[in-house]
């Protein structure tokens, strides 16, 4: 009877342990969206949005290494001399989920005209997002430019 009770224990915590995993993974498509939506408030300079998507301790590296807090990165997008990218488009992107931490990481190009020259740049990015109180906000950027052939 013992091992019975053991055997029916153990069974039900492998089953439950799939279940978990699965219903972990089934955030991947959601935190993908919200990487998204990062994009559209860009093209949009929707700061409001920004700010939902950001977390408070959110940290920013940016291609030429300097770093920048949320309240910073906020602030650069409302400075006169920000141009906001008329294309704001992640060419190919992955999501791994680890529980309530997730990194998406990918491409990401952007396309605007300055001074009457188009200039797209394209970047490598690691997004790092944590789930708090079921919510995904991200913690953590990473930009790396690609040189232009």
């Amino acid at each position: 009877m013992k091992t019975m009770l053991v055997l029916a224990a153990a069974l039900s915590l492998g089953v439950c342990a799939a279940a978990q995993t699965f219903s972990q993974s089934d955030e991947g498509p959601h935190v993908l969206a919200l990487d998204n939506s990062w994009n559209r408030a860009l093209e949009t300079n929707d700061t409001k949005a920004l700010d939902l998507l950001l977390a408070e301790s959110f940290v920013s590296i940016d291609i030429d290494g300097s770093m920048q807090s949320k309240h910073e990165f906020l602030a650069s997008l409302k400075l006169p001399g920000y141009q906001v990218p008329a294309q704001a488009v992640t060419e190919q992107s992955k999501v791994n989920v680890y529980g309530d931490s997730a990194v998406v990481y990918g491409v990401f190009r952007t396309h605007r005209t300055q001074k009457g020259k188009s200039l797209t740049r394209r970047e490598r990015f690691l997004d790092t997002w944590v789930n708090v109180s079921h919510t995904w906000r991200c913690v953590a950027s990473v930009a790396v430019l690609i040189p232009s052939e």
